[in-house]
């Protein structure tokens, strides 16, 4: 392989960012034969090294791509990271035959893994988890072009615009508008800020143990009391309120009055004697 570039020792974009970016614009880019000819090496001859010099050549791009993302509040160095990720892959599924640039393919990649970040951590509480949803995400930050809300007509155009429902922008909206609100209050807060904290009104009693322990006791206590009264009552009556009550497939009044030969009308009033004298066993 003629094609080769200075070894280069990059740190990972962290607290020194300036410095990572001066380094990476300082690699050469490659002509379109020496990105081939890497690539051919990487695709033909699993060359590992032609992997790094591809990857190396193309890391000023992905600053380029993640610099536009800055509006969301995230660390640059991170959104870097998570590019520089998509870059990997799209190296690795580069196929130098298409007759295409590196860049041209690697686009979706590094934007995929960016986009996948912001989703992760842009809020506690995931704003957008379908493909479409995350579709309107992203185009519809760009296509506000104030603060304030969209009114109908700009609604309509940008649903219109995406492909969705009004509503669907609409809540979208709402989610990008909304902010994190912290489940304890935050140590400098006064009391009547302090008493606004979800902490103090998200209580959740159902997982008390006391409670549950009684309910358990209750519906064992109650499954046992109708077993008992089931069993001082005659035959028949006993499998009318099975098949009426108990079984899964319920059973109707004309299916017992062919099974046992009577009307309708009298399985009913043996259901209803029965259920008055199983009541009067479990209240003894």
């Amino acid at each position: 392989m003629s094609t080769a570039l200075i070894p280069v020792n990059i740190q990972a974009p962290g607290a020194n960012l300036n410095a990572y970016m001066q380094a990476v614009n300082g690699i050469s880019m490659l002509s379109a034969d020496q990105e081939r000819e890497l690539a051919e090496e990487l695709y033909y001859r699993e060359n590992l090294e032609a992997a790094r010099q591809l990857v190396f050549a193309h890391l000023r791009f992905v600053v380029h791509i993640a610099r536009s993302y800055s509006g969301y509040g995230l660390p640059q160095g991170d959104l870097i990271q998570e590019g520089n990720v998509g870059l990997m892959k799209a190296v690795k599924r580069f196929n130098p035959e298409k007759g295409v640039r590196l860049v041209s393919f690697a686009v979706h990649w590094i934007k995929a893994e960016i986009h996948e970040y912001i989703l992760r951590n842009w809020r506690i509480v995931k704003v957008a988890t379908t493909k479409a949803q995350r579709k309107l995400f992203f185009n519809l930050r760009g296509a506000k072009k104030r603060l304030a809300w969209l009114n109908n007509t700009e609604a309509q155009a940008v649903a219109e615009d995406l492909g969705v429902d009004i509503k669907e922008v609409r809540r979208m909206e709402g989610r990008l508008a909304a902010h994190d609100m912290a489940f304890d209050a935050a140590l400098d807060d006064d009391d009547d800020k302090a008493f606004q904290a979800p902490v103090n009104y998200l209580e959740d009693h159902s997982l008390d143990p006391a409670q549950l322990l009684e309910d358990s006791d209750w519906q064992e206590s109650t499954a046992q009391s109708l077993h008992q009264a089931l069993t001082k009552l005659d035959e028949r009556s006993i499998d009318i309120l099975q098949q009426r009550w108990l079984n899964e497939e319920k059973a109707t009044l004309h299916d017992l009055a062919a099974k046992y030969g009577i009307s309708a009308e009298r399985v009913r009033q043996v259901e209803k004697n029965a259920m008055k004298k199983v009541r009067g066993y479990m209240e003894a």
